[in-house]
């Protein structure tokens, strides 16, 4: 499904929504169309064109201290899908330190696993393990939120988006 990228006032990353949310907010007069996908929403008496980013008329303040919720999608697209102890393709998440060892459900203490690593680690620490993390677990970057939302940036959105996005 295609998305299209929400700037705000000062050209930051804000959301990502759906193209019908887009072209309400356009037709609303609370955001303008930076850039077009080329398709088109057909009305009786009007025809717009389905933006692929737009910038909102008025500044939105976000809150910083809001950290981007752990989610399975999200530690995925942190490890790059590969497990975190051997490299394979992962299928599992797993706790560092397990739950029923005190450990919590945070981004650092929750890495992707492939399913013989998540096993083989069960209930134990690493230390009662020979399993080594390839890559210690960590809080992603702040606009990683927009490689969970989508699959894939579109070039669309590279202009808008810091090169580390």
């Amino acid at each position: 499904m295609a998305r299209v990228l929400v700037l705000n006032a000062t050209y930051e990353p804000l959301a990502i929504v759906t193209p019908r949310r887009a072209v309400v907010l356009v037709l609303d007069q609370k955001a303008e169309t930076l850039d077009g996908t080329g398709t088109w929403f057909h009305a009786e008496r009007t025809a717009v064109e389905v933006p692929s980013v737009v910038r909102l008329r008025s500044m939105v303040v976000v809150h910083r201290s809001r950290e981007l919720a752990i989610s399975r999608r999200g530690v995925f697209a942190r490890d790059g899908g590969t497990c975190q102890y051997c490299g394979d393709r992962a299928e599992t998440l797993d706790h560092v330190v397990p739950r029923s060892r005190g450990g919590g459900h945070s981004w650092e203490n929750v890495v992707a696993a492939c399913r013989p690593c998540n096993v083989h680690k069960a209930d134990r620490l690493l230390s009662e393990t020979r399993l080594r993390l390839v890559r210690m677990p960590s809080v992603p970057r702040r606009l990683s939120w927009v490689s969970v939302a989508v699959t894939q940036v579109p070039d669309q959105w590279r202009p808008w988006l810091p090169a580390a996005a």
